[in-house]
């Protein structure tokens, strides 16, 4: 019984999908379990139709289709999509790159499950799908500005959407905060954020060489008045103050805590009162027999 993934399945699938088409494909991969297939724009619904008829593929399932943004480039996008074989128990990533005005074409004559997927990256990232019925934005308004997945769209919009309590309806209104303008931090103190925290200042405060020390008890160093008293008692007289040694009597009880009576016998002799009782067996023999 084979293991899922098939390393050396996905091996002669590749080369398979590479002999067979080799003017579509580009590359092969097999990453994370799954075999990916670099193809041209061009000829990617020819692949896309073999992969779902070949008898060895049968990859008759659209799981997804998405999209990677890489401004850097000049193919900025990657369209990419997610196929599953129930036949063969695999699956397989198609993917190609376009420049932002380059069109892809549209899967829906043989995935017509690819519709609203198709409508969706056009609506996040504004790759355009040629052959598509209707391509119109999906999650955004009609009115809506820009493609939200793009990494150049601000994090705020370009425009807000609120309820005007002088106009009493719905209005759009351009952001006034600019982008540029502000700055956002995402890393943790844990990750080497080089900022100062509240109380890190103290960690440069350089250690004192010669602690503080006074020549005797009566120097407070809280000034000469202090030290004046600094030998005074909390209060003269008080139990507290007065040593009277080991064989000094216990103080006087007060009228809320009455003296105890004096314990029988010593406190440390607890075998009389840890020993049974003979009469409680006795007790119990007679119980038992009534």
């Amino acid at each position: 019984m084979s293991v899922y993934p098939d390393f050396d399945a996905l091996d002669q699938l590749a080369d398979h999908i590479k002999l067979r088409r080799s003017n579509e494909v580009l590359d092969t991969a097999i990453a994370h379990g799954e075999l990916t297939v670099a193809s041209t724009v061009s000829g990617v619904l020819d692949l896309v139709e073999f992969l779902r008829t070949d008898s060895s593929c049968r990859f008759s399932t659209l799981v997804d289709i998405t999209a990677l943004d890489h401004p850097e480039r000049q193919q900025r996008f990657d369209v990419v999509w997610h196929f599953l074989s129930m036949y063969q128990n695999h699956r397989i990533r198609v993917k190609v790159s376009v420049r932002e005005d380059e069109l892809v074409p549209s899967i829906i004559g043989i995935f017509p499950s690819a519709n609203w997927f198709e409508r969706e990256i056009f609506d996040m990232f504004g790759i355009l799908f040629s052959g598509h019925p209707d391509l119109r934005r999906l999650l955004t308004d009609y009115g809506f500005r820009g493609h939200p997945l793009r990494k150049d769209f601000p994090l705020t919009g370009y425009h807000e959407l609120r309820y005007s309590e002088d106009e009493k309806r719905v209005v759009y209104e351009p952001v006034e905060l600019a982008q540029d303008l502000r700055q956002f931090d995402f890393m943790s103190p844990w990750e080497g954020a080089d900022y100062v925290l509240p109380g890190d200042e103290k960690a440069d405060t350089p250690p004192v060489d010669e602690p503080k020390t006074t020549e005797k008890a009566g120097d407070t160093g809280a000034g000469k008045k202090t030290d004046e008293h600094a030998a005074d008692k909390v209060s003269a007289g008080a139990p507290a103050e007065e040593d009277g040694g080991e064989d000094a009597p216990a103080p006087e009880p007060t009228e809320d805590q009455p003296g105890r009576p004096e314990r029988e016998g010593k406190t440390t002799d607890t075998a009389a009162a840890t020993e049974p009782d003979p009469s409680d067996d006795d007790a119990d023999a007679a119980k038992d027999a009534k």
